[in-house]
């Protein structure tokens, strides 16, 4: 809970892979708030108000997740959420000729996209999600520590990139910074 109000101020992306985190940290503890409480609430260091608030957090989630039929895989509305602005204000990036060097990071990122998603069976998700999804599976290979390949460390590093351009102009949106209609960006 702490980590995520810090993480949507600062950096979208990383928001969104750790609230993907924390579903599949639910997801492996079947869902039960008492787990929760037990395998991850436990080893923060908590005031036991702090540690209430993170189990209702996390029961919060749980209740989510069941009603939205997302408990064994899929996300969250409220993720899909984050998904649906970031295209939308993707869209208006590449429409933008005001912002050249955001096309350059999305087509320099293109065919690994393409191939990410073409490798994953991924053609029915929106072309960000395929973006976050190799992210994350690259996240959670080296959590795991396991060996990645060059060609997948680069292509995730493109993608990576193109994302935190996008990252950074939707919190200058956010902050009311980014006026695409205007001459310039302030």
């Amino acid at each position: 809970m702490y980590i995520s109000k810090e993480l949507r101020k600062k950096n979208i992306a990383e928001y969104l892979l750790y609230m993907w985190q924390v579903e599949d940290q639910i997801r492996a503890n079947g869902l039960s708030p008492e787990k929760l409480s037990e395998n991850i609430i436990s080893s923060y260091n908590l005031t036991e108000e702090q540690k209430s608030a993170l189990a209702e957090w996390y029961g919060n989630l749980v209740e989510m997740m069941r009603s939205e039929g997302v408990a064994q895989s899929g996300h969250l509305q409220i993720n899909r959420n984050i998904v649906i602005m970031l295209t939308d204000l993707h869209l208006r990036l590449l429409d933008s000729p005001k912002v050249p060097f955001y096309s350059a990071a999305y087509y320099k990122a293109l065919p690994f996209i393409v191939e990410f998603r073409n490798k994953s069976n991924g053609q029915e998700k929106p072309e960000l999600e395929n973006c976050f999804d190799a992210l994350y599976m690259v996240w959670m290979m080296k959590l795991q520590k396991r060996e990645l390949g060059e060609e997948t460390l680069k292509a995730t590093a493109e993608i990576g990139r193109f994302i935190s351009t996008l990252s950074l102009y939707f919190r200058e949106e956010e902050e009311g910074r980014l006026n695409l209609d205007d001459e310039e960006i302030q």
